[in-house]
């Protein structure tokens, strides 16, 4: 199932929109669909992030190096 929602934005922001919706010939509901997904993801990961730092930090891992040699 599928909603629609309005959303508020400034002039130069739609007008933004607009022009990469007719670059890239998708529509502005597609972009926007995709922004928000990639938006939320990134929320998401930062959230899970900032719960798991502190065990990682426990356990030595302080860069991606680390944690990349500790499953390597």
């Amino acid at each position: 199932m599928e909603y629609t929602v309005t959303v508020r934005m400034p002039k130069k922001l739609k007008a933004q929109l607009d022009m990469l919706s007719k670059e890239e010939h998708v529509p502005v509901s597609d972009i926007v669909r995709e922004s928000l997904q990639k938006y939320l993801a990134i929320r998401h990961f930062r959230r899970l992030r900032t719960k798991i730092l502190p065990f990682a930090e426990s356990q030595g891992l302080l860069t991606d190096e680390d944690a990349f040699r500790k499953i390597s």
